[in-house]
């Protein structure tokens, strides 16, 4: 009993983060595709198009440069943004070059928080700031199991050195690495 529940620990703990990348790619993915298809994202006069975004969240920013920024080419932003989030999506659902994907996430939501959510109030209605922290353990863990760069690695025979590989250690007199515990 006692095993089996260590066990189901470690499957739980190697698992872990794919709920996370799941929901970060699949939202991402959706909200890249969202701006593209959109009927008003795109046209300037619309109400809730990027343009009036843009306007309306210049004074209250946190970086009103940000914003200025944007406003030198705004469809060329509105484009490298909705693009930017599909990547993002993409990469993350795949888990190919997670660490880059999660931290391309979490730029966008930083820039997103420091600019359009910044005036929200409490902190915690705004959506972005919590998108940045839920893209924190992505960065920092990367994609370890069920991925594309989880897979790259075994077949670069360096599956000991990626991400959520069990622990190899060498046993004493022992020439080559034993495992810990059996492969993923």
């Amino acid at each position: 009993m006692r095993e089996t529940v260590e066990r189901w620990r470690e499957v739980a703990g190697r698992y872990a983060l794919l709920p996370l990348r799941v929901f970060l790619g699949v939202t991402f993915v959706y909200a890249g595709l969202d701006k593209l298809t959109s009927d008003s994202f795109f046209t300037d006069s619309a109400n809730g198009s990027l343009l009036q975004i843009l306007h309306s969240s210049h004074d209250t920013a946190a970086i009103p440069g940000l914003v200025d920024l944007a406003l030198k080419a705004p469809h060329g932003f509105g484009y490298a943004i909705a693009l930017g989030e599909i990547a993002v999506g993409l990469g993350t659902l795949a888990g190919l070059f997670g660490r880059v994907a999660a931290a391309g996430g979490a730029l966008i939501s930083l820039s997103l928080w420091l600019t359009v959510s910044w005036p929200t109030t409490p902190y915690y209605y705004g959506n972005d700031l919590a998108y940045l922290m839920a893209w924190l353990p992505l960065v920092l863990a990367g994609a370890p199991v069920l991925s594309a760069d989880r897979l790259l690695a075994v077949r670069r025979g360096r599956a000991a050195d990626a991400p959520g590989a069990p622990e190899v250690t060498r046993a004493p007199g022992a020439s080559g690495p034993v495992r810990s515990a059996p492969p993923a």
